[in-house]
């Protein structure tokens, strides 16, 4: 068997090279990639990173397709700085160069993010067989770089379940439904159409978003009729929306019902548009 003897010039550049930079990434035993956050609300794709911290895909309900990248780092940055983020080909496919993807702003004390277009790309180069890997420099040491790599190991099958959670996610957001007026046909409790596709947004949500603290309903008619009538309806109006949220599932202690009557219009009774939008019930919400 023959012997290679590596040259001490070349072994000496090699061992100087890698001693300015701390690594940083999963091998292939340990390489866990898994869908964390799995609802019509919300996707997270999460990768555990050795010693470092935790990167995160994660997308969320709204009108348009979002996507966001998170490195949520064990100690974060002690000063604003750039990192350079590259793909890179893994050990098992020599002889293929990596290339630069975009930088990525280090704030002191903040996870850094990466915005959607960037996201996916990362996605798609980790789905390609390519390691998206940040480069900076140490803050406490000027002279040492760092790097974090995204190992594509066990990656596929958990790409393809955040792909399936992200086209099942709600193409509205709670900011789209956290005030909402719904309007009621003449002399009833009866919702427009309009309203009943609101209503029936603002239940679906309701059922899947455990964190909303209170939700507040009231109820207002238009100036037509007895003032007693009028205020009567206004708490029926309102008591049906509550008991509606309560069939799907919301605790009833979160839901507060109220009816005003004719009480704060928002437009004028002499004309039949107007005396519409007083024929309403408001639905706010509220998070943490």
């Amino acid at each position: 068997m023959k012997k290679f003897i590596i040259p001490a010039v070349l072994l000496f550049s090699v061992c100087q090279a890698n001693a300015g930079m701390r690594q940083y990434s999963a091998d292939l035993n340990n390489s866990n990639w898994q869908l964390s956050s799995d609802s019509r609300l919300e996707c997270t794709l999460s990768h555990n990173i050795p010693n470092y911290g935790e990167a995160r895909f994660y997308s969320k309900a709204n009108r348009r397709t979002n996507l966001e990248f998170e490195l949520d780092m064990m100690r974060l940055p002690d000063s604003y700085s750039l990192a350079e983020v590259r793909s890179v080909a893994p050990k098992w496919r020599p002889g293929v160069s990596g290339y630069s993807l975009a930088n990525m702003k280090l704030h002191k004390q903040f996870a850094p993010s990466l915005p959607k277009k960037v996201a996916w790309t990362m996605l798609n180069e980790l789905d390609q067989g390519m390691s998206p890997t940040f480069y900076y420099n140490d803050w406490y040491r000027d002279s040492e770089k760092i790097s974090v790599g995204l190992s594509t190991a066990k990656f596929k099958k958990a790409y393809q379940q955040f792909v399936s959670c992200v086209g099942n996610l709600l193409d509205y957001s709670f900011d789209d439904i956290s005030y909402t007026v719904l309007n009621y046909q003449f002399g009833s409790d009866s919702l427009t159409k309009s309203s009943k596709r609101k209503l029936a947004m603002i239940a679906e949500y309701l059922s899947l978003d455990t964190e909303l603290e209170l939700v507040l309903i009231d109820g207002y008619t238009d100036s037509y009729g007895p003032r007693n009538t009028n205020y009567k309806m206004s708490q029926r109006r309102a008591q049906s929306i509550r008991e509606q949220f309560i069939k799907v599932g919301i605790d009833p202690s979160r839901i507060e019902a109220k009816g005003y009557g004719e009480k704060r219009h928002v437009a004028s009774n002499d004309t039949i548009l107007g005396r519409e939008k007083n024929r309403r019930v408001v639905i706010r919400m509220d998070k943490p």
